[in-house]
C-alpha cells in the first residue's frame, strides 16, 4: 500500500469541498472507481475511504 498515493488522493478530494467529499464518499462505499483514486488498488481506495470518513466526522463535529 502506497500511503503517499492515499495521501495525494485525500488532499485532491478536500480540496473539492465538503459537499463534494460527502458524493465522493458514497461513490467510494458502493465501489465506484473516482477519478481522484484511479491509480489506486482496492485497498488504497478503501484507506482513502476510511480518513474521509474520519475527515468529516470531525468536521461534523466541529459544526
Amino acid at each position: 500500500m502506497n500511503q503517499q498515493k492515499i495521501e495525494q488522493a485525500v488532499t485532491l478530494i478536500c480540496d473539492q469541498g465538503c459537499v463534494r467529499i460527502r458524493v465522493l464518499i458514497r461513490l467510494l462505499e458502493t465501489g465506484v472507481t473516482i477519478q481522484e483514486t484511479t491509480e489506486l488498488d482496492e485497498t488504497e481506495r478503501q484507506a482513502v475511504l476510511l480518513e474521509l470518513k474520519s475527515i468529516m466526522a470531525i468536521y461534523n463535529l466541529r459544526k
